[in-house]
């Protein structure tokens, strides 16, 4: 089978959420074992495989989206024939809403009163570019009423970016900085993407935050990571509402 666990969040009763690893599967290296993604060059059959595993642990197909880095939000009760964004939301039971990474930052969402959920893929150009704020504007709720939680994703002591990357979110906010370090290469920052994150959703009024300690580049043998090995699989960050009984 494989290792998928439930996020250490605290979310009312009918909302369910999962978090996929690398472990078991099908897949072989340098996919291996339980890779989600079929645009990352492994044999059709072994995702399919592998997705089939997952289905047996949802109680419906995941909306996949054709990520972009982007800041669109779609909207899976519709289920439209177009799929590509970076987020999807869902107020419907039985309705998965799903982002794929392997070290950009999923980023899962719901009221507290269990009536709307969403996903975010965040790499830093979604992030800069306010992919989270789509996400939280599409589920139409106040947002001191959302919860999030912050994914496996690139830890701060490996995600180093150039200097035009810290320029650019310090300038939208000069609170940034505190996220980027110095590091040994000139010109080169070390990024805290989960800081980022945190100061965007609390810049929104979102408080309730949850989850940011993985690293998915320090953490092979647990998570896919496509800074560390180039040619890699993806995990799957998944949440929906329950259906009534």
């Amino acid at each position: 089978m494989n290792e998928a666990y439930v996020p250490d969040w605290e979310i009312p009763a009918n909302v369910r959420a999962l978090q996929t690893t690398r472990i078991g599967g099908v897949s072989r290296a340098p996919w291996d074992g339980f890779n989600l993604g079929d645009h990352v060059g492994d044999a059709p059959d072994a995702v399919a495989a592998n997705r089939a595993l997952l289905r047996a642990k949802l109680p419906g197909d995941p909306f996949w989206l054709k990520q972009v880095h982007g800041t669109v939000a779609v909207d899976v009760d519709k289920w439209p024939e177009i799929n590509q964004g970076d987020a999807a939301y869902a107020r419907q039971p039985g309705k998965i809403c799903a982002v794929m990474t392997a070290d950009c930052l999923p980023v899962l969402f719901c009221d507290r009163q269990g009536a709307v959920v969403a996903a975010a893929h965040a790499g830093w150009r979604g992030l800069l570019a306010g992919v989270l704020e789509s996400a939280v504007g599409a589920m139409q709720v106040v947002p001191g009423n959302i919860l999030a939680w912050l994914g496996p994703a690139i830890g701060p002591a490996c995600f180093e970016v150039g200097r035009e990357v810290r320029d650019a979110f310090v300038a939208g906010d000069p609170a940034a900085k505190v996220a980027f370090k110095s590091c040994a290469n000139e010109g080169k920052w070390l990024c805290d993407i989960y800081l980022l994150a945190r100061q965007r959703l609390q810049r929104i009024g979102i408080t309730a935050i949850s989850g940011g300690e993985a690293c998915t580049v320090r953490e092979g043998d647990r998570f896919f990571s496509y800074r560390r090995d180039g040619v890699t699989g993806r995990m799957a960050s998944l949440i929906w509402l329950e259906r009534a009984a």
